[in-house]
């Protein structure tokens, strides 16, 4: 996934969540104060995104810094000379 990719998923996320929030304050339900007791979650999202992609970076140039590609061999069909 790219990385402008992964950025306009997490914004349309973020504006879902949002607009949650504000509808549920307009049903009556006190959604703020909800909010404010879980705010840690958000920081806890945001670092294992951060160590999920962090760990697929690394691997990624690993295997580019190897430089070993590798590659299947198929036989060639044989053709029966009976």
């Amino acid at each position: 996934m790219s990385r402008r990719h992964r950025d306009n998923l997490i914004w349309g996320l973020i504006l879902v969540v949002i607009g949650a929030i504000f509808l549920l304050e307009n049903i009556g339900y006190d959604a703020w104060r909800h909010l404010f007791k879980l705010w840690p979650l958000i920081l806890i999202f945001w670092g294992a995104s951060k160590l999920y992609y962090g760990i697929k970076a690394r691997s990624q140039a690993s295997e580019t810094k190897d430089g070993v590609i590798e590659a299947e061999i198929l036989p060639e069909d044989k053709k029966d000379e009976s």
